[in-house]
């Protein structure tokens, strides 16, 4: 056996991989329908947002192309994939795997979507390739990232494409070879800076969309016999080596048990990553000990090295914009103590008063030891003084959403968007997508309710 056949190239393997016909388990499957019912939750709270209206506008009216979610009109698939994702990534609120840094949801789902309205699978093919989609994300997004790549390019943009191109070949049907290709089509179409926190930009919304408009391209392509290179991963001028100007490692591996979906977590805050369990810390302190906002002269935040130098984490501003606000650990942390909860309202800008006081007296600094442990746990520790005591809260992870939580927040959302029988509608679909005869028939429940309609 020749040492090509013994070792095959990064994107041959990946495909391979995905394709490989396998049995989805109930905890899987739970998982896929929570990470879709994130998505449209996300996404119909987000329709009137600035970057959803810019993205909902770019996405030209056809008669027989995928649904925009939350609007009256189709797309052209790659349309309604990119006017998607940047709805689901609308409030900062959506899935995250933290060792790939990525959130795989908003770019996956939204292609899938997409692909689905037009060629009708399975909804066991449905979740199938999403199992596929995160599993190749994920795995290359690990070993390609680490925190000071992810300083400079963000993960998303080059996690997105790759992972749901593979989700895209196996809802297609290809074979390998023409699955390496889309793999392979979508490495050279990876892309996203990170210079966005540092100005409040807001080119971070588009990144997914980008992401799942060329995901579904590059499927299509190779589905019509587009040859990418097969070493477009891990070849001498592939994505490794020009990522991170090194070889990819050689015995990468998929679906090793569990599957990398079920390392994702969902947000339970509508913020950076990094923010999550320091404003749940700074929530649990001022639970346990009752201090008034207006008693505190200091706080101090410890965190994962990761956190403390992902671009925009480490900030006391000036916040001029609302994604400042979001990146920015202090920021969450210092409203929490202030307000007593966590939710979109805390991000209003510019801040108060009383918010800009706390602000002053807020640090942020590495923990060795929370770094030992990432990204399998994300701690924090939130050290307040306030009224002469000084106190301390650590979590040794975030305590994500969970299941129900996701369900009833997209509840709220499709009932306030599209009416509580649509949003019925979405969550009985949902429920039984894994029986489904038609996964695309989910496009017609995402539509806003013609005009004058019950």
């Amino acid at each position: 056996m020749s040492a090509a056949a013994a070792n095959p190239p990064l994107a041959l393997r990946a495909a391979r991989a995905a394709l490989e016909p396998r049995q989805v388990a109930s905890d899987t499957v739970a998982k896929v329908q929570t990470c879709l019912l994130d998505v449209i939750g996300a996404a119909l709270e987000s329709r009137d947002l600035p970057w959803g209206r810019q993205a909902t506008a770019l996405a030209h009216p056809v008669p027989d192309g995928a649904q925009v979610i939350g609007a009256a009109h189709r797309a052209p698939a790659g349309d309604a994939a990119f006017a998607n994702a940047v709805l689901a990534h609308g409030l900062v609120r959506e899935d995250m795997h933290a060792g790939a840094i990525s959130h795989l949801g908003v770019v996956v789902f939204p292609a899938l979507l997409a692909l689905a309205q037009l060629r009708r699978p399975a909804g066991e093919a449905f979740v199938s390739a999403a199992v596929a989609g995160y599993e190749v994300g994920a795995t290359i997004g690990a070993a390609l990232f680490d925190t000071e790549l992810a300083r400079l390019f963000r993960p998303t943009g080059i996690t997105g494409p790759i992972g749901a191109a593979a989700a895209a070949a196996v809802l297609l049907g290809l074979s390998p070879e023409r699955a390496a290709s889309a793999i392979g089509l979508a490495a050279n179409a990876t892309g996203g800076l990170n210079e966005w926190p540092a100005t409040g930009g807001t080119e971070m919304f588009f990144h997914p969309g980008f992401a799942a408009r060329s995901a579904v391209t590059a499927a299509r392509l190779a589905e019509l016999g587009a040859e990418a290179s097969t070493t477009a991963l891990d070849g001498p001028a592939g994505l490794f080596a020009g990522f991170r100007r090194a070889a990819a490692p050689r015995d990468l591996r998929f679906f090793e048990e569990p599957p990398e979906i079920m390392a994702v977590y969902n947000k339970p805050v509508p913020a950076c990553n990094f923010a999550q369990t320091p404003c749940q810390a700074a929530l649990r302190l001022l639970r346990v000990h009752g201090f008034r906002s207006e008693e505190i002269s200091d706080i101090r935040i410890r965190v994962t090295r990761a956190a403390a130098r992902y671009p925009g984490c480490d900030s006391t501003g000036p916040f001029d914009r609302l994604l400042q606000a979001k990146m920015s650990i202090q920021f969450g942390v210092c409203a929490a103590l202030l307000r007593g909860t966590v939710d979109e309202s805390n991000y209003a800008l510019p801040p108060d008063a009383g918010l800009a006081r706390l602000l002053a007296c807020a640090s942020l600094e590495e923990d060795p030891a929370l770094t030992a442990a990432f990204p399998a746990r994300q701690g924090a520790t939130v050290e307040v003084t306030a009224g002469g005591r000084r106190v301390a809260v650590t979590l040794g992870d975030v305590v994500p959403a969970t299941a129900e939580e996701v369900r009833e927040r997209c509840a709220r959302a499709a009932t306030d968007a599209l009416g509580a029988a649509r949003a019925a509608a979405i969550l009985r679909f949902v429920d039984g997508l894994p029986a489904a005869e038609d996964a695309g028939a989910i496009g017609d429940l995402l539509a806003a309710p013609a005009e004058g309609s019950a």
